[in-house]
């Protein structure tokens, strides 16, 4: 899990930085801080959002999967 992947599953539900964080349970620095790069994503944040998401592996590929596309500047659903 990375920048990427927080910040597309944010928007993907909507939500601002500081709703996430309060769905996620932390700080709305953190997440802010993740996105822009000054932050890694720990083992404990992604739990955290897996938890919060109820993501499984196979759902956490697929978005990555998707990202990738986009930044390859291909259509997701193609």
């Amino acid at each position: 899990m990375n920048k990427e992947f927080i910040k597309f599953l944010r928007k993907s539900y909507n939500l601002n930085q500081r709703d996430f964080a309060k769905i996620v349970n932390c700080s709305f620095a953190l997440i802010a801080l993740v996105e822009v790069g000054k932050r890694r994503v720990t083992e404990n944040l992604e739990e955290k959002i897996k938890d919060a998401f109820d993501l499984d592996e196979n759902q956490i590929q697929s978005i990555t999967a998707i990202i990738k596309n986009f930044g390859e500047g291909a259509p997701p659903f193609i």
